[in-house]
């Protein structure tokens, strides 16, 4: 069986390529368009941002001609656009989505809101769907990835990020049988839980990021998002509320990483946690075996003299794998990563600073909340507010700094499409709704883009 290059290199050779959709054409987004620029498999052939003249100038950056960029308002308009065979620049997601040429949609705009919202209409449209956006996948992607298999195409979390670099160890370990201990990540700067937008304004702009965003990873909420994306697609759990996050090096991995009784920080087998150390950027997973013929293997390869060992990914090219789960999912039918049928963790919003009753929460990485992952059955239980639905939900009592916020404390918006995606996902996951009804409603949804 060919490879994935080699399957792309094919359908170059036929003079063929695979027409992509772009949702987002921020930093992310421009990044996507001028690496398929160098793939002759695919082509980014139309993306959309809010701001039309950043999907403009996407294209000008990859190095695309501005004669061959249309900008376009109607479907019709990209229908003519295409059969020029000119790139098209949009406003509005819904011309990606349902643009006929698109066989795939990257969708990476962060926010959980829109995210779900381009997701469930590409899945209607039966497109196959690459997100980026984990914020979306930790809080209604199990939903998602029934109904995109309902309609026989690919959800798939992006390959680049942390995530789904990690489950390449994880899946690697796991077919070979071996005994996974940890799974974790290197956190790139110190944590600063109490990190406000106004803190890093300036570094933000220097970075081309909006304040937020650079937040999100000081705070620590992008590393808790991003491992219980992948808690959720492999079953690994947090051990403690929020992970342990040692501040230790590559060398000390192994021996932190391991039950107490042996020294280590774990309870358990089979966690995700990270670090904070010389690990940055990369990956790592934790295993052992109780095989003593394979630890003598180990000794020869130079993998150390166990009982436990490391391996690693040092580096993620975040956007520039991407079109990588483009072709996995339209070439060889599969994905890149995708979560279960079920949550395993969640990540709930714990105040920032002492909350009043009227105050809006804003999103992640703002000034009223950061992230903490916990175990999906732990936070059920206590009514924590998964994050991603989080952003304007108005406070009802006052909640103070460092403590977990829950349902009971706000009232959620009645205009969210992730809200009522969330919903129907609890409603599925307790066998409240049965299958039939659901897919009507995330029909009707996706449909009137509801």
């Amino acid at each position: 069986m060919f490879g994935l290059s080699e399957d792309m290199r094919l359908l170059a050779d036929a003079k063929q390529y695979i027409p992509v959709g772009l949702v987002g054409a921020g930093q992310m987004g421009t990044d996507i368009i001028s690496q398929v620029a160098l793939m002759p498999s695919q082509e980014i052939v139309i993306a959309a941002d809010i701001d039309l003249d950043r999907a403009v100038e996407a294209y000008g950056i990859a190095g695309h001609e501005n004669g061959r960029v249309t900008v376009a308002e109607t479907l019709d308009e990209v229908n003519r656009a295409r059969l020029d065979n000119h790139f098209v620049a949009v406003a509005d997601y819904q011309l990606v989505t349902d643009a006929p040429q698109v066989q795939a949609v990257i969708e990476s705009t962060g926010h959980p809101d829109v995210s779900s919202r381009a997701t469930l209409r590409t899945i209607f449209q039966r497109k196959h769907i690459i997100t980026m956006s984990v914020e979306m996948d930790i809080t209604v992607g199990p939903l998602l990835k029934w109904y995109a298999d309902q309609h026989g195409v690919i959800y798939a979390i992006g390959a680049g990020d942390e995530p789904t670099a990690l489950y390449e160890l994880f899946d690697f370990a796991r077919a070979l049988g071996l005994t996974i201990i940890a799974a974790g990540k290197g956190k790139n700067n110190p944590l600063n839980r109490d990190a406000v937008p106004e803190d890093l304004a300036e570094e933000a702009a220097r970075r081309g990021l909006t304040p937020e965003m650079l937040i999100e990873f000081v705070d620590g909420s992008k590393t808790e998002i991003e491992m219980a994306c992948v808690a959720n697609a492999t079953g690994l759990v947090p051990d403690v509320f929020g992970m342990h996050g040692p501040q230790i090096n590559i060398a000390d991995i192994k021996d932190t990483f391991t039950l107490k009784e042996h020294g280590g920080v774990l309870n358990k087998y089979g966690v995700v946690d990270y670090v904070i150390g010389d690990l940055k950027p990369g990956v790592f997973l934790v295993f052992t075996t109780d095989q003593q013929r394979l630890r003598e293997a180990l000794i020869l390869r130079d993998m150390g003299h166990g009982p436990n060992y490391v391996l690693l990914r040092p580096f993620h090219l975040c956007s520039m794998e991407v079109p990588l789960s483009v072709a996995q999912a339209v070439l060889q039918g599969r994905t890149t990563m995708a979560p279960l049928p079920k949550l395993t963790a969640e990540v709930v919003a714990v105040a920032k600073t002492d909350l009043e009753p009227g105050r809006a929460l804003e999103r992640i990485g703002g000034r009223t909340h950061y992230c903490m992952t916990d175990v999906y059955k732990h936070a059920a239980a206590q009514r924590a507010l998964p994050v991603g639905i989080a952003k304007d939900a108005v406070l009802t009592r006052p909640v103070k700094k460092g403590d977990v916020i829950t349902y009971d404390d706000v009232d959620l918006p009645t205009n969210s499409t992730v809200v009522t995606l969330r919903r129907l996902q609890d409603e599925w996951t307790t066998g409240a709704i049965n299958e039939d009804d659901l897919l009507r409603q995330l029909n009707h949804m996706a449909a009137h883009d509801t």
